[in-house]
């Protein structure tokens, strides 16, 4: 093999990466090898300074005589700074009374002094060092902090690790150009070859040709390297021979695949013209009242859905309006959301079905009981809220086997007087927005879910809408949106939104439905969406 050759290494994806690694490997290791020595080089010449500096101080307390007065004494420690290694310093008495300074002033102050002994602190930068001497030093009753200039030392380390770091990454080098060169001949060049074999062997079974001479089946080795080659050579045995049985299989294949497809196309559009009828039982165009404003926002999470909402005229000029999530979701969910919508509607207009008792004078919400706990409540109201129980009962006696149930919301408002009347059950609390924003009113639950079990009693409750108010309807498809990244939409976020104002319910809806999808971004949905806004514009 040729030089040329021999270095034509870095082609190799995995050899680049291998070296790279085997270099950084080498160069961590060294470096944590040389953190304690630059520790150990920076302490070994900083106690070099501190004994010269101890020497300076100790040759200065001898000429200053046993009987030296305090300014005698720092006249003697001040003629320190004569040379370049001292900057600066303070003379204390031992109980901390200042006695001088000069030059440069040290960081270390007495309060920091050990109680006995000698107390250090290096600058940030290492270009100073504070050293403060005790009396057990000084041999007298004072407390000495000098600055040093450090400066030497700090050049001195530089050298120390440039003279390391040199060596370092000549190691490195060397460790790296070895496992280099020794990878290039063990391991990729038969990796080359392999990987061309696959090749050759990807162009024969794709275009149906004859088998092709591999390289690698030359090839004798008793390593890993070389169980990969022949787990390659009987891969290739084992594909040829399957690709005649695949062939076979993909004629039937292909023609059960043209069944099925047949076949769902046929049920894509029946789901699709069940979508358009369950459409078709959503209103039209929402009743509108001189005074209010009604919008509504619907997206099913599939082709049909469970959810729905209704707003309909009922006799004495009061108006109904529903809520409601069927549970599961899908074609069953669809067929009851039409079944429950359609019993609220006869119901609530007082019309018999499959022998109920449906007279205004039958007691089905407990009338005394709501009388007597609301005297104000409008006897028409009543008499349509009835329609919740009906329904309740119808479902659960005909349908109970099936355990399908839903959350609803049935409320009659009097569009004169803006009062409203309603039965929650189980379902989202409705909220009521004031028209300076925020959330006036939670309109909970006042009964159980709808069509678990007959004879469940159903609470009347009622409440007033003032001018300016919106009244908000959702389903939990709006709170437990999923994103992306599985976080809810959730409860706070939507009351967040409610608390800015809004000119028209279209408005607020607009501004939900937009928070929503940008909050999904591009997850799939996972449960229906619904919205329903009732806005009272002005009083009668």
């Amino acid at each position: 093999m040729s030089l040329k050759e021999l270095f034509r290494f870095p082609a190799s994806r995995l050899s680049r990466r291998i070296a790279f690694w085997v270099f950084v490997s080498v160069i961590v290791i060294e470096t944590l090898i040389f953190i304690p020595s630059y520790k150990s080089r920076e302490k070994e010449l900083l106690s070099q300074l501190k004994d010269i500096s101890l020497a300076q101080v100790a040759l200065i307390m001898k000429i200053a005589g046993p009987d030296a007065s305090d300014n005698e004494i720092f006249q003697h420690v001040k003629m320190l700074q004569d040379n370049k290694m001292v900057v600066g310093g303070v003379l204390y008495r031992s109980d901390g009374e200042k006695v001088g300074a000069f030059g440069k002033m040290p960081d270390l102050r007495f309060d920091n002094l050990k109680p006995a002994g000698m107390t250090f602190l290096l600058s940030g930068d290492g270009s100073y060092y504070d050293i403060a001497c005790s009396p057990l030093e000084l041999q007298r009753d004072y407390r000495l902090i000098l600055r040093h200039n450090s400066s030497s030392v700090k050049q001195r380390l530089l050298a120390f690790f440039l003279r390391i770091a040199g060596l370092v990454v000549i190691i490195s080098l060397v460790v790296t150009v070895g496992t280099w060169l020794t990878l290039r001949w063990i391991v990729v060049n038969p990796i080359l070859d392999l990987r061309h074999d696959l090749v050759r062997a990807g162009e024969s079974l794709s275009k149906d040709i004859q088998t092709p001479d591999f390289h690698s089946a030359k090839v004798q080795r008793h390593d890993e390297l070389g169980e990969v080659i022949g787990a390659f050579n009987q891969m290739y045995r084992q594909i040829s021979d399957a690709i005649n049985e695949r062939k076979t299989a993909e004629e039937a294949l292909l023609e059960s695949f043209q069944q099925v497809e047949a076949y769902s196309q046929v049920l894509n559009n029946e789901l699709e013209n069940g979508r358009r009828i369950q459409i078709n039982f959503l209103p039209d165009q929402l009743l509108q009242m001189p005074g209010w404003e009604t919008a509504a926002f619907f997206k099913p999470a599939r082709q049909v859905a469970g959810d729905f909402y209704d707003i309909f005229q009922l006799p004495g000029g009061s108006i109904g309006f529903v809520i409601a999530d069927v549970c599961d979701k899908g074609v069953g969910a669809a067929m009851f959301m039409a079944l429950f919508r359609s019993l609220i509607r006869v119901f609530s207009g007082q019309t018999s079905m499959d022998g109920l008792p449906l007279t205004c004078g039958e007691t089905l919400l407990d009338e005394p009981a709501q009388f007597a706990d609301n005297s104000s409540l409008d006897p028409n109201h009543i008499a349509a809220l009835k329609a919740v129980k009906l329904t309740n009962n119808y479902i659960a006696l005909n349908h109970g086997d099936l355990a399908m149930f839903a959350t609803l919301f049935f409320g009659i408002l009097d569009p004169d007087s803006g009062s409203l009347s309603y039965i929650n059950g189980g379902h989202e609390p409705l909220l009521i927005v004031g028209s300076g924003g925020g959330v006036k009113a939670h309109l909970s639950f006042t009964g159980p879910a709808v069509g678990i079990e007959p004879d469940i009693g159903f609470k009347i409750q009622q409440t007033h809408m003032e001018s300016g108010d919106i009244l908000l309807g959702y389903t939990d498809g709006v709170t437990e949106a999923v994103s992306a990244n599985g976080t809810f939409f959730t409860m706070a976020r939507l009351v967040s939104i409610l608390d800015t104002p809004v000119t028209t319910a279209t408005e607020l809806l607009d501004r939900i439905a937009k928070s929503l999808q940008e909050h999904v971004g591009g997850a799939d949905q996972f449960d229906d969406i619904t919205l329903l806004a009732i806005r009272r514009i002005t009083e009668s």
